[in-house]
């Protein structure tokens, strides 16, 4: 049996080598690759052509989704998992319209990464148990759905905006130019129905898609 090759993307050593150690201790998944940030993960994958990506969403540089983005449309079969802190409708709905097949959250990763990445091996999606009730839930907030119909990178910029990163920071993170940043800024502004960035960042707090 051709075993899984995995690619591991998460800005921390620590988890990185944990989820390493779990792998190494299967007879049927072989870490291919490492990662730190959103960059290195998209280089990897070109580099190692992994079976399955394993992608946090939150590292510096471009982030786990845009990294999924760019793999998808390089390799529309690319099989990602993420696993993330976020146990949030609006995170799962966004990777799930990627085309990102697994969604797990880092609490009960340990338990169910092996069994999740099998499963998106085969082409299956798998959403961890936890996540079921926001997959299921279809009730939106106005907020919510007014995020719901912003463009992806509209979304990126949303989320860096309300980080705090400076218009020059996300051109240099999206690789666009702080012009068509300013651009996709200002059509979230209107989008969103907010006035400037102390709001938005408000709604994103809210919305718990950046800590207070």
């Amino acid at each position: 049996m051709n075993s899984i090759k995995v690619l591991l993307a998460d800005d921390h050593e620590v988890v990185r080598g944990g989820f390493r150690r779990l792998f190494d201790s299967t007879a049927d998944i072989d870490v291919v690759g490492e990662a730190a940030s959103g960059e290195q993960a998209y280089s990897a994958y070109l580099e190692h052509q992994p079976t399955v990506v394993v992608m946090d969403i939150s590292m510096p540089g471009c982030g786990g989704l845009d990294a999924s983005r760019r793999m998808l449309a390089r390799d529309s079969d690319a099989r990602i998992l993420v696993f993330s802190v976020h146990e949030n409708e609006l995170f799962l709905n966004r990777a799930l319209e990627l085309g990102v097949l697994g969604y797990i959250s880092k609490r009960s990763a340990s338990r169910v990464m092996v069994d999740a990445v099998r499963q998106v091996a085969q082409g299956k999606v798998y959403i961890g148990q936890e996540m079921l009730p926001l997959l299921i839930k279809r009730q939106r907030t106005d907020e919510h759905q007014r995020v719901a119909e912003l463009t992806s990178r509209e979304f990126d910029v949303f989320r860096l905006r309300a980080e705090g990163k400076s218009v020059n920071d996300i051109a240099a993170l999206l690789n666009v130019s702080p012009k068509t940043v300013g651009h996709h800024s200002t059509s979230v502004k209107q989008k969103l129905s907010v006035g400037n960035s102390a709001e938005l960042t408000r709604l994103a707090i809210r919305l718990g898609l950046v800590s207070p």
